[in-house]
């Protein structure tokens, strides 16, 4: 079963929330409708802007733990490497 490794933001350059889900459709809209209480919630952070997709959950799991340790500037230049405008690509998974 293929899991998601995910990064959300408010906007360019704003604050970064690093999430593992099984479904990445169904967590980005929780984090866009602000169904759950905690730091995605609490920072407005609903703009998908990067994911990568592994095949399983242990795994997204280690990635995330990885992508977690990266500094800052490395976060962002992962994210704009796929996405330089930082656009939000939850309707691309939507799609």
């Amino acid at each position: 079963m293929s899991a998601y490794v995910y990064i959300i933001t408010n906007k360019k350059d704003g604050t970064l929330y690093i999430g593992v889900t099984s479904n990445l459709q169904k967590r980005v809209w929780e984090h866009k409708e602000k169904i759950m209480s905690g730091f995605s919630k609490k920072y407005n952070l609903d703009r998908l802007v990067y994911f990568e997709v592994l095949d399983d959950v242990e795994n997204a799991i280690h990635r995330e733990k990885r992508l977690k340790k990266y500094k800052r500037e490395a976060k962002i230049k992962l994210i704009e490497k796929e996405n330089s405008q930082w656009a939000d690509l939850y309707e691309n998974i939507c799609a």
